[in-house]
């Protein structure tokens, strides 16, 4: 029996574009825990030709793989989604819909392209060839600083209106994007080997305790399991 191939690979603008695949011989089902990252996916499934949008999860989400299942991915960084999808990004929260539903005969042509993978990518591309939202970074950097009121002060909103643009760009709320990428942060050192109470302090949790609450809050596990 054969395991689950995966590869990523960076893209410009992207936090990457990916490809996995499960073998016809690999004797049954690959079935994974995805975890909150902020991230859109647009993936490809050549089973049965189709895009699906994974939207930005507010806790864990599972995800399975069938013998021969092949899929290629464009993941879209936190806060880039919306002109990509041509909606707002709390409408596809926690959701796995068909692309069709949001671009119509296009998302079909590009599922049944002879080159899908170089289609959906330029796709995506295009769409994000116009200027960026000073405001998605500004909130990103802020929220990484201090709370969401002095994120808002900083960025001259009120904290109803910040939560109206932040659910619009990101999917979440700020004190929910605010988790999310303190979560991520924490996740990137836990897997470079430093040790847990110093991912508590240097990601920004009140201490070790915290640290494990959030993780098992938005993770759905310790975090030695997701390690």
């Amino acid at each position: 029996m054969s395991g689950i191939g995966y590869r990523e690979e960076r893209a410009a603008g992207l936090a990457c574009v990916w490809r996995a695949a499960l073998p016809a011989d690999a004797g049954g089902p690959f079935r994974q825990r995805v975890v909150p990252d902020g991230c859109v996916d647009l993936i490809w499934w050549g089973r049965d030709a189709r895009i699906t949008v994974a939207g930005p999860d507010t806790g864990p989400a599972p995800a399975e793989l069938a013998p021969g299942d092949r899929l290629f991915g464009v993941r879209l960084r936190p806060g880039t989604a919306a002109p990509v999808l041509g909606v707002a990004v709390d409408a596809v929260r926690d959701a796995r819909i068909p692309l069709r539903e949001l671009w119509g005969d296009e998302a079909e042509r590009l599922a049944a392209a002879a080159d899908p993978r170089a289609a959906l990518l330029g796709a995506v591309r295009a769409r994000l060839a116009g200027p960026v939202d000073p405001f998605v970074p500004a909130l990103v950097a802020g929220l990484g600083a201090g709370s969401v009121r002095e994120a808002a002060d900083a960025l001259g909103f009120g904290e109803r209106q910040l939560r109206r643009r932040a659910a619009a760009a990101f999917g979440y709320g700020p004190k929910t994007l605010q988790r999310v990428l303190r979560f991520q942060r924490a996740l990137g050192m836990a897997r470079a080997g430093r040790p847990l109470a110093e991912v508590a302090y240097a990601a920004g949790y009140a201490d070790q305790a915290h640290l494990a609450h959030e993780v098992r809050a938005l993770g759905g596990v310790p975090i030695r399991s997701l390690l």
